[in-house]
Formats: C-alpha cells, sequence, structure tokens
C-alpha cells in the first residue's frame, strides 16, 4: 500500500509562485515514475508533468517553461515548482504514482491552487 500526501498549495497572484510537495510512504522501496496532475472545475483531470526513477522529465505544453517536477528519493518526496503562474493554472493538483501504466496506481488527495488577483 502507498499514501501519498499533497502539501503547499494556496492562493497566489498571477505571475507569483508556488511549491508543491507530495510526500510518499508504504510498503515500497524506491519512487519509481511519479507524476503531477490536476483538475480545474468541470474539466477532466489532466497530466502536468511526470518524472522517471531515472529524472526524465516530461511537461504538458502549457506548463512547459514554467513549471518544474524533481524528486529527492531518500526523502520519498515529489516537488512541482511551478512559476509565472496564470490564472487558467487554477484547479485541484494531484500526486499520483502508477501501478501499471499512468493514470492507473494511487493518488494523494488534492491540493487546491487558485491563481487570482
Amino acid at each position: 500500500q502507498v499514501q501519498l500526501v499533497e502539501s503547499g498549495g494556496g492562493l497566489v497572484q498571477p505571475g507569483g509562485s508556488l511549491r508543491l510537495s507530495c510526500a510518499a510512504s508504504g510498503s515500497f522501496t524506491n519512487l519509481n515514475a511519479m507524476a503531477w496532475y490536476r483538475q480545474a472545475p468541470g474539466k477532466e483531470r489532466e497530466m502536468v508533468a511526470t518524472i522517471t526513477w531515472t529524472g526524465i522529465t516530461n511537461y504538458q505544453d502549457s506548463v512547459k517553461g514554467r513549471f518544474t517536477i524533481s524528486a529527492d528519493n531518500p526523502k520519498k518526496t515529489v516537488y512541482l515548482q511551478m512559476n509565472s503562474l496564470k490564472p487558467e493554472d487554477t484547479a485541484v493538483y494531484y500526486c499520483h504514482r502508477p501501478t501499471s501504466g499512468w493514470g492507473t496506481g494511487y493518488w494523494g488527495q488534492g491540493t487546491q491552487v487558485t491563481v487570482s488577483s
């Protein structure tokens, strides 16, 4: 079993920054691949960024150059640094550890990010 706990969300003005954290715990040794997803009101959940065990990252086009995903394996923690935030980034952000492909596996409870002036 794996537990994922997100933190770091909040209200920020456009152009501002936030850093999300996802602390993982449970019966596993390594983080392996991890991801951040988000879901805005009335929209489907979408992948924001992924990171593999070897540190290879991938981003949704809308966040490239603004968001950075990273992982601290000894701490079993994944981060999402979000810069130059826009109102359209407003969503609940979820941490995800896949078990059999992206979108299938463990999820955190989510953390709200609101970008508004």
